[in-house]
């Protein structure tokens, strides 16, 4: 019978005694600090998750669940879908924001009125100044006449800035649920203002607030929400460092975001939002200069020299800007009638939808000054027929029959 002989390590108990792990912070593999009985070395690990600790990265949970597929076997992250265990839970604008835009897309060429240019510069530069002593407006309202290239030129100046700001429309200002629109506000606000927390400028962009916000006449009805958004755009001015998130009462400082609001009318709006105080105001009226420079822009790629330019802008002085883009447009027309003459009226869908052809190619038009004068004319022959004919009134002020002055009867009738 063999007999083992029984083996006595002596001083094992003091030192696991004197062992002592001072610091076991086992985290995602982030840090793990040993330290032995008289030994004065620490060792620091640091694993592939450490990037979205608590204390490194500050963005949502859901995020970094998304972020972390890929980064384990396959075998343990399970499928695709709701199922797998590396897929956000929630994928809704809570998370996952939509709202923020940028520029890079816009190719350069483009007018930026100097004016324009200086006005907001100088609007965003000083919301992220510290001046003594000062009240700085948060908001900037930029408003004019239809059609003059407002939120456009804010695209530019933007770009220009290198500012991806946060947008919002004026449909996003009313909801079916009371007080919607005006926590999406604060959310946005929020958002915009932690871009600017991690290093980045950025700012809230709101086009069209008067339509969202404003009140059209007394046939308009003004709802809780119209009113809960001038209100909270009135907090925001007053408080901007300090918004908070409906039924979030503590106090935390958040940095200062500018906001930049386009519109026609602001007289529309309630009036204490559009005081002095909170709200800088900025008339935008493209002198003869703007309009000839915003021109140039649009027939860049046309080979419309600066002198055509020039005689189709005082052409057309009551013009909006936008009315020079849809005249460039309605000069392809006769191109484009070619092609379906070419193709037949039968094919068209063919050719543009899911064709195995590609794209639709074809030369770019001639732009002449006496054709662009053709199809300006025609262009203010139908606005003029939209203010002339009138048959709204004529149909709501009593029985509009056909005959002999009937509003059925041809043109060419009525003219003899």
């Amino acid at each position: 019978m063999l007999s083992c002989p029984s083996t006595k390590v002596s001083g094992s108990t003091a030192a696991l005694r004197g062992a002592r792990v001072s610091s076991q912070n086992v985290r995602n593999g982030s840090r793990v600090v040993m330290r032995g009985g008289g030994s004065s070395g620490q060792r620091a690990q640091k694993g592939r998750w450490r990037g979205i600790d608590a204390d490194m990265d500050m963005s949502d949970d859901q995020q970094d669940i998304q972020r972390g597929r890929q980064m384990v076997d396959s075998l343990f992250q399970g499928g695709q879908g709701m199922g797998g265990t590396h897929n956000a839970i929630m994928s809704s604008s809570e998370y996952l924001s939509t709202a923020q835009r940028t520029f890079d897309n816009i190719e350069d060429g483009f007018y930026i009125a100097p004016a324009f240019l200086d006005k907001m510069s100088i609007h965003v530069a000083k919301n992220f100044m510290d001046l003594p002593k000062i009240k700085v407006p948060l908001i900037l309202g930029i408003w004019g006449g239809k059609g003059q290239g407002k939120t456009f030129q804010c695209n530019l100046a933007y770009k220009k800035l290198g500012i991806a700001p946060i947008v919002m429309s004026a449909g996003e200002l009313e909801s079916g649920n009371a007080g919607e629109p005006a926590k999406l506000i604060r959310q946005r606000y929020r958002e915009a203002s932690d871009i600017i927390k991690k290093g980045k400028m950025s700012s809230l962009f709101i086009n069209d607030l008067d339509a969202g916000a404003g009140r059209m006449g007394d046939a308009t009805q003004y709802t809780v929400n119209n009113q809960m958004v001038n209100a909270t755009l009135m907090n925001i001015a007053d408080n901007p460092t300090n918004v908070q998130l409906p039924g979030v009462y503590k106090t935390e400082e958040i940095p200062r975001v500018p906001i930049v609001c386009t519109g026609n009318d602001f007289s529309t709006l309630y009036a204490p939002l559009i005081r002095d105080g909170r709200m800088e105001k900025y008339y935008w009226n493209p002198t003869r200069e703007d309009r000839i420079g915003v021109c140039m822009g649009i027939f860049q790629h046309d080979n419309v020299n600066r002198g055509d330019v020039e005689k189709l802008v005082d052409a057309f002085p009551g013009q909006s800007i936008d009315f020079f883009g849809a005249l460039r447009a309605r000069v392809y027309d006769d191109k484009v009638r070619d092609w379906i003459t070419g193709v037949g009226v039968e094919n068209i869908g063919k050719k543009l939808v899911n064709s195995r052809e590609g794209k639709v190619e074809f030369e770019k038009p001639s732009m002449p000054l006496s054709t662009l004068m053709k199809y300006g004319n025609l262009l203010v022959e139908e606005q003029e027929n939209v203010k002339r004919v009138q048959l709204a009134d004529e149909y709501l002020s009593g029985a509009a029959l056909a005959g002999s002055g009937g509003s059925s009867l041809p043109e060419a009738y009525r003219a003899v």
